[in-house]
């Protein structure tokens, strides 16, 4: 990406706070990744999960770091977030299913039409919360009957726009997850300003 991309992303998306959705056990490097390049563009993460204290990454089989946790599902409200990332991990994924108050939290953020990336064995809980009807998106490979079953699309692209959505495969799409996830997050700011007085900043900031 060019700096003058990079600018004016950050002019955009600068101020903007994601909700990261995770329990132990989830994919370390899906995580990481796409929230580092979201904070050096000026954007709030927020990481949430089943309970405070600390979760723990993976390396695929291996365990990782340990994280912070900022705030919790039952306490988390979709209002504050201007979008939602959710990582995979096998562990993860099939934990933060059976949350009532994280489906409760992505079926809100949903609704509102807010940016969701999901990546690997993310989209269990989409599952879950009922939302997958009538989408298009991509996962691990060994979540397709699972979407499929629940009236989704599954297709196996790198990387998949569906309106609001984005999704992947894996970490070897983190570049292009992340890469569309910044475009759709640029997309929704210019949105939300179109007819009012922010319009012209806004189109400052992504102008050719």
């Amino acid at each position: 990406m060019s700096t003058t991309t990079e600018q004016k992303q950050q002019h955009l998306l600068g101020g903007l706070t994601v909700a990261i959705l995770a329990v132990n056990g989830f994919e370390q490097v899906e995580m990481t990744a796409p929230r580092k390049a979201l904070e050096e563009l000026g954007v709030q993460t927020r990481l949430i999960s089943v309970s405070p204290g600390q979760i723990q990454g993976m390396h695929h089989d291996k365990p990782g770091d340990m994280f912070d946790v900022d705030l919790t599902f039952e306490k988390a409200e979709a209002d504050a977030f201007d979008a939602v990332l959710l990582p995979g991990g096998v562990k993860n994924a099939d934990t933060i299913r059976s949350s009532i108050h994280a489906q409760q939290f992505v079926q809100a953020i949903d609704r509102e039409g807010k940016p969701l990336a999901v990546i690997c064995h993310g989209p269990w809980l989409l599952v879950s919360a009922g939302l997958i009807k009538g989408r298009t998106l991509t996962s691990w490979p060994t979540l397709e009957a699972d979407i499929r079953n629940a009236g989704g699309r599954w297709v196996d692209e790198p990387v998949v726009l569906d309106g609001n959505w984005v999704s992947s495969r894996k970490p070897a799409d983190i570049p292009a997850f992340t890469a569309k996830f910044k475009e759709l997050l640029a997309q929704r700011v210019k949105d939300s300003v179109r007819g009012t007085a922010d319009a012209a900043l806004a189109s400052a900031g992504t102008g050719g």
